[in-house]
């Protein structure tokens, strides 16, 4: 295969592949050459790279032509085109989402929005009045009172300075303001190891990823015209994706996995609230889709949506995450055709995909399914096809703008940190089912030398299944963007493990909103004023009792799987989650077998300020118990 050089930025009207082609095929690339003619690599309008700043090769041109020839044959004609959306719709939609409803609606609500509130960072406080701000205006212009006024939300001067501590350069809070009273919780990622390994980045100085400080914080360079400095170390001769090196928390590194449902919640809030600051900061407007109630089929395999698929799986499998026909397509491409040439880019016999995908729903719950009959070809144009038809985007359909959005920003560094507030934003049968798809891709180019699938390759053929425009009129413009989001692509599989971590700051942010929230707890009727009270007694006695081991520094660990279900241990600098699982385990009498026989036996911080974390085996329990100095530690399995 002959290589392309870097040409300069030169945009690609004409290529001619080096594979031998019939006739007919060579017909076929004229006509798609003339359908999607001179499509750049850069947004209109905007001097922005949208990928790479270097000329895509000859053969991820000629992948892309024939992903949306593909595309566009399977698409059904009955696709209900978007409809605009009242922008107060979706200005309520998203304060909704951000679990601040009750600033618009006076009514009561499962979002924490005075605990979330008194959290916020002076930006982020700013970016919430301004959509609350918007929200009131649009409804004033509609000649309809809102429900409740900015004022009366926002009844101090100045949200943005009153509402939230100043924030010092580095991003910690200034706690001496008039009015402000924050939780006394030291910050999450208050000391950090050295950096335990190197960038792959091809030589060139690897980009440093911190988690303690907001992005929003950390970007506010882009205000006022000011020169970012990540921005300013984008090079235009870049080839390659960045390094990124990263520094790890004495808390530990906190997986979505990791969290209860409830702290991951709070998570969204947070984060669809930062994503938007730091997209202001940025200068990117945050656009939002209205989610459309289609008429989605509630049984079968394609066109049907996560959730639903999931339901039904669970009631057979329970502990689903991802959709069984969907992880059984990955497993049967990992199986037999990670090897084969032009994976995922030659595609299968359509009739026969046709064929199998009608077998599909009518066996596969029935277990009659043969998966025999599956060739590698017709499995990748099957996934392909289920990710396709999904009624709602694998990406969300609220989210997809936002997505699309992060392809005009320069900065590599920036990227990152965008797709990483989107991950930790959309659902969680979403976020599951992507990640097990961006590790088959993963597998897919590390046999790049066997299946001849780049991550260019790669990237250029799955870009147009997971954000082109679906309705009836797909334009040239978003087929741009299609081409461009195959950057976002590439980040998204290159550096996934980083995705799925939460940052350190939002981790801080749910530990706050939670003791803003018991601060504010009261008793609402007798009877629970005395359930209450008793349970306080309780702890109290129980506290009393443990007064003489349990000394500062010196933390219980329960453990109801083992023989010995409870120990008081003093904590040192350096003692990690590890050494209590092991000191368990010797207790016990197992030694090292019993080790790898309980390898899904973790510790667990439960309560205090936080519901529920799985810790990091590296997890320095000192730093972890002066964040959380009133949590209960439990070994349990997960």
């Amino acid at each position: 295969m002959m290589d392309v050089k870097d040409c300069g930025g030169v945009i690609l009207t004409a290529f001619h592949s080096f594979r031998n082609q019939s006739d007919e095929q060579k017909h076929t690339a004229d006509n798609r050459k003339a359908q999607y003619p001179r499509i750049g690599m850069s947004s209109p309008g905007s001097g922005s790279p949208l990928a790479p700043d270097r000329s895509v090769s000859r053969d991820s041109m000629e992948d892309y032509w024939s992903e949306m020839k593909n595309i566009q044959e399977d698409r059904q004609e009955d696709l209900v085109e978007r409809v605009s959306s009242d922008e107060a719709e979706l200005e309520e939609a998203w304060l909704q989402e951000a679990g601040l409803s009750t600033l618009v609606t006076g009514t009561q609500s499962d979002g924490p929005a005075e605990a979330l509130l008194s959290t916020l960072t002076r930006s982020q406080a700013a970016m919430v009045k301004k959509r609350v701000d918007n929200y009131t205006q649009t409804l004033r212009k509609r000649n309809r009172q809102p429900t409740r006024h900015v004022r009366d939300v926002f009844s101090m001067p100045d949200a943005s300075s009153e509402l939230t501590p100043p924030i010092s350069p580095n991003g910690q809070i200034a706690p001496k303001l008039p009015q402000w009273n924050p939780p006394k919780v030291p910050p999450a990622c208050s000391a950090f190891t050295p950096p335990d390994s190197k960038s792959s980045s091809g030589g060139s100085e690897p980009i440093v990823l911190s988690f303690d400080v907001p992005y929003s914080e950390a970007a506010r360079a882009h205000r006022k015209g000011r020169e970012c400095h990540d921005c300013r170390r984008t090079r235009k001769d870049d080839k390659d994706l960045p390094g990124f090196q990263t520094v790890r928390p004495r808390q530990g590194v906190t997986r979505v996995n990791d969290l209860s449902s409830e702290d991951i919640r709070k998570i969204g809030y947070i984060s669809l609230i930062e994503l938007t600051t730091f997209y202001d900061i940025m200068g990117i407007e945050m656009k939002r889709n209205r989610v459309e109630r289609s008429k989605a089929r509630d049984s079968g395999i394609f066109g049907v949506p996560l959730t639903t698929l999931l339901e039904n799986d669970q009631k057979k499998y329970p502990g689903s995450r991802v959709p069984l026909v969907f992880r059984k397509l990955l497993s049967k491409l990992e199986q037999t055709g990670l090897q084969t040439e032009g994976i995922l880019r030659v595609p299968g016999s359509a009739s026969r995909v046709k064929h199998l995908r009608q077998e599909l729903e009518l066996k596969f719950y029935e277990d009659r399914f043969d998966w025999d009959q599956v060739r590698q070809n017709d499995a990748a144009g099957l996934l392909k096809m289920f990710i396709r038809e999904l009624p709602y985007p694998l990406l969300t359909q609220q989210h997809l703008p936002a997505f699309t959005a992060a392809q005009s920003i320069s900065s590599a560094k920036h990227q990152f940190q965008a797709l990483h507030l989107l991950i930790m934003l959309i659902p969680e049968a979403n976020r599951d089912t992507l990640k097990a798809f961006l590790e088959f891709l993963r597998k897919v180019v590390a046999y790049e030398a066997t299946n001849r699938m780049s991550l260019w390759n790669v990237s250029m053929i799955v870009a147009p299944n997971l954000f082109t425009f679906r309705g009836k009129n797909a334009k040239q413009e978003e087929m741009q963007v299609a081409v461009a989001a195959a950057q976002l692509v590439r980040l998204l599989i290159t550096h996934q493990d980083l995705l799925w971590t939460v940052p350190c700051f939002l981790i801080s942010h749910v530990r706050k909103m939670n003791e803003a929230a018991m601060g504010k707890k009261t008793p609402t009727s007798e009877k629970t004023k005395r359930r209450l009270l008793r349970r306080w007694n309780v702890e109290k006695d129980r506290d009393r009792s443990e007064v003489t081991d349990l000394r500062d520094g010196v933390i219980r660990v329960h453990a109801p799987l083992h023989a010995k279900v409870s120990m008081a241990i003093q904590l040192s600098c350096e003692m990690k989650a590890r050494d209590i699982t092991a000191r368990f385990d010797i207790e016990n009498g197992r030694g090292s077998r019993s080790g790898s026989r309980r390898q899904r036996q973790c510790l667990f911080e439960v309560g205090g300020n936080i519901g529920e974390r799985c810790l990091d085996p590296d997890a320095h329990l000192l730093d972890v118990y002066h964040a959380n100095p009133h949590c209960e530690w439990v070994l349990k399995s997960r």
